[in-house]
């Protein structure tokens, strides 16, 4: 019996130690600032002359929270009417979604359950999704109340964060949220499928390239 627990929690260990991978994309109108999102957190850069997006753009980081190292390959699509039958081919096998808006801009807001509409048809309706209000820095130029924001987030049960791609500001905590978020769906099967389902779960406390595409987006 006690060989068999040590079994088990030299299994659990490496589970905890193994390299997860998934797949997130980031979906709204165009030149609401994905791709300097994107390039902000797997790169730590800022363009302010970012031109739109013409397919999709690649990004790899790895992270890690707690013991836990993670992959994160960030498909960065186009938001422009014209590629949308194209973009959606990347939605497929998405573990991840983040949904970005610009604040400046209350159409891209409006359009923000269209696109949630879209992802959940195109890519399941178990996807994790995070809903961003971009260029925060800009908030004298602001269009749609922030508590509007966090009040729609909550009725469609997402999480929702302020960013600045060109500040830095909510950046890497709208991505790291995203991420706890598979792991934390990961810990739940693993959990479900475990001999040792229905006891005290461990909680893991968090520690704290791109590929060149034809053409990327704006702030």
């Amino acid at each position: 019996m006690r060989k068999k627990l040590v079994e088990i929690l030299i299994s659990i260990n490496l589970v905890m130690e193994q390299l997860h991978e998934y797949k997130i994309v980031t979906l709204g109108d165009g030149r609401v600032g994905k791709t300097s999102l994107t390039l902000r957190f797997a790169r730590g850069q800022f363009n302010d002359s970012e031109k739109a997006t013409i397919n999709a753009n690649f990004f790899e980081k790895q992270v890690q929270i707690g013991r836990e190292m993670v992959k994160l390959s960030i498909w960065d699509t186009a938001g422009q009417e014209r590629y949308r039958a194209i973009a959606s081919n990347y939605y497929r096998n998405a573990q991840g979604a983040i949904i970005v808006y610009d604040i400046t801009e209350k159409s891209t807001f409006d359009r923000v359950e269209t696109w949630v509409n879209e992802l959940q048809s195109q890519g399941g309706k178990d996807i994790a999704i995070i809903l961003v209000g971009n260029k925060c820095d800009k908030e004298n130029e602001r269009e749609i109340p922030r508590q509007n924001a966090i009040d729609f987030a909550k009725s469609i049960g997402v999480t929702h964060f302020s960013t600045s791609a060109k500040t830095g500001s909510g950046v890497n905590e709208c991505f790291m949220e995203i991420t706890r978020a598979l792991l934390e769906k990961d810990r739940g099967k693993i959990q479900k499928d475990s001999p040792l389902k229905g006891r005290k779960r461990i909680t893991v406390v968090e520690n704290n390239q791109r590929q060149p595409s034809k053409k990327s987006k704006c702030c």
